[in-house]
Parts: C-alpha cells; structure tokens; sequence
C-alpha cells in the first residue's frame, strides 16, 4: 500500500507541478510512445541480456515486494519461537522421537502447527539440517555456525541479485534517455527548413527522451531497487534468529535462554515482547499436553 501510495506521489507532484508552471502535456503524450519504446526496449533489452533467464523470473517476482513489503511479520518471529520451543524442548526430552519430525516436516504434528513456516522450504531446511547436526554430537558448536554463517551470506547474496539488476537498469536509464534525445535532434535537424513552431515542437519531442529517461531512474527504477533490497535485508533477519536459537542450544544453554536469545537479537520493530512470547510459550505447552 505505501508503494501505491509513493507511485501516485510522484506522478502527481512531477506532472502537476509542469501543468500548474503552465506546461502543456500535448507534447509529451505526442512524443511518449515513441521515447519509451526506445528507452524502455533498450533498458529491458540490456536487463535480458545481463541476466539469465532464473534471474529474469526472480527479479520479476521480487518487484512485488514493492508493494507487499516483507514476507515475515511480526506474529511470524513469535511462532518461530514457540516452533523451536517445542523443537529443543523435545531433542532434549525424546532425541529419537525428534527425528520423525525433522526428517518428514511436513508431516510433523509439531510443524503443522505453523502453516506459514512450514511452507517456507529455506526455513525448514535450516532447521531440520542444524538439528539433525546438532544430533550427530558436533565437538565444536563453532564449526556448525559456521556453515551457516556462509550458507546465509550465500543465500542473501542471490536473494539481492534482484535489486542489483534494477539498480544496474537505474544507471543505465539517463543514457538511455540522451540517446533518445539524440536520435530526436537528428530527426530535428532533418526538418531544419521547416518554421520555427515546427522545430519548437521537434526538438520539445526529443527532450522527452531525456526527461523520460532521468524520471524512470531516479523516479522509479531507483527506488524500487531500494525498496526490494530493504525487503531483501528484513526478511534475512527471519532466518538468522533460526541461527542464533539453534546456536544458543549447540552451546547446551537452557531451553528458555535459547529462545530468548533469539528474542533478543531480533530487530526491535518486529521483536515480540517478553510478556507477549510467554504467554504464547504457555499456549504452546497446554496444546502439547492436551
């Protein structure tokens, strides 16, 4: 809804600022198709040819993000907690019983509980791979954080490839724009004997270009490779409280400063407060022992 809102922003204060200053919008509509048919074919052109088709996809999908904002919310942190509760808890308690739940999540009495998570492949391949780790006695809990230190790092790096690639087109967008231009002058320059309010409106025509190409940078391509990146970067914070937690526990800590472990090294605008994840934790054992 804010990106809605940001898209209609700029539009209404751009174009209503050019029509209040007196500015007519014949010449710019006359000229529009034209100029982006060749600044936008180029601009996607040079997108395909700097991407794979995997990335393409990918980098279509994440523009959604512009409008959806970050998968995981608020209520997500607080269930996984309570989901990794339950999960220590019972490595603890029952080690061979775990395994029917890490090795068959989506068939886990205590996973189906957390539908959202659940569906998320990356999530639950974290946390049944660190266990089933944590279960083979690693000496050294060290060794297991770091592989997925650099599992993380790798991952956020394809995760970012998608605002990478918007922000390459950003760059590229105001050259774009001038070669349009350009090629508008030397169609100008094709009309030089014509009066001079024929010219006017030629060489009106290929200043769109330029604009067009400037407004579509900064306007829009721009921050919408921003805007997916800070998406990017907030849901990394989902799976790296997975890390913590599980970490926590690697290190024998009690089950309850796991959790909080996590708790507290989760960003504080989407943390759960201490009295809202105690009373969910006290959901979670009333369920298991109904």
């Amino acid at each position: 809804m804010v990106g809605i809102i940001g898209v209609i922003v700029i539009f209404v204060m751009v174009f209503g600022g050019y029509i209040a200053a007196g500015g007519k919008m014949a010449i710019i509509l006359k000229s529009l198709p034209y100029e982006m048919t060749m600044i936008g074919g180029a601009a996607v052109g040079a997108f395909v040819i700097s991407n794979d088709v995997h990335a393409i996809k990918k980098t279509l999908k994440d523009i959604r993000k512009v409008f959806k904002g970050p998968q995981w919310k608020p209520e997500d942190y607080r269930d996984l907690l309570c989901l990794l509760f339950e999960l220590i808890r019972l490595a603890r308690q029952n080690p061979v019983g775990l395994e029917e739940h890490i090795e068959n999540p989506s068939e886990s009495s205590i996973f189906e509980n957390y539908p959202r998570i659940l569906s998320d492949t990356e999530a639950i391949d974290l946390i049944c791979n660190t266990l089933r780790s944590a279960s083979m006695n690693y000496d050294d809990p060290h060794q297991v954080e770091e592989v997925l230190e650099k599992r993380m790092d790798s991952n956020q790096e394809s995760a970012l490839h998608s605002s990478h690639a918007l922000q390459t087109m950003a760059d590229g967008l105001p050259a774009l724009g001038i070669v349009a231009a350009v090629l508008g002058v030397i169609k100008t320059m094709g009309s030089i004997d014509q009066p001079p309010e024929i010219l006017g409106k030629l060489i009106g025509g290929a200043l769109v270009g330029t604009f067009l190409g400037v407004f579509l940078a900064y306007g829009l391509v721009g921050p919408f490779a921003t805007k997916v990146k800070d998406v990017t970067m907030e849901d990394s914070h989902f799976y790296r409280l997975i890390r913590e937690v599980l970490v926590a526990n690697l290190h024998s800590h009690a089950t309850n400063i796991c959790i909080e472990v996590g708790r507290q090294n989760t960003p504080s605008h989407i943390r759960p407060s201490f009295s809202e994840l105690e009373e969910a934790l006290k959901n979670t054992k009333q369920r298991e022992a109904a």
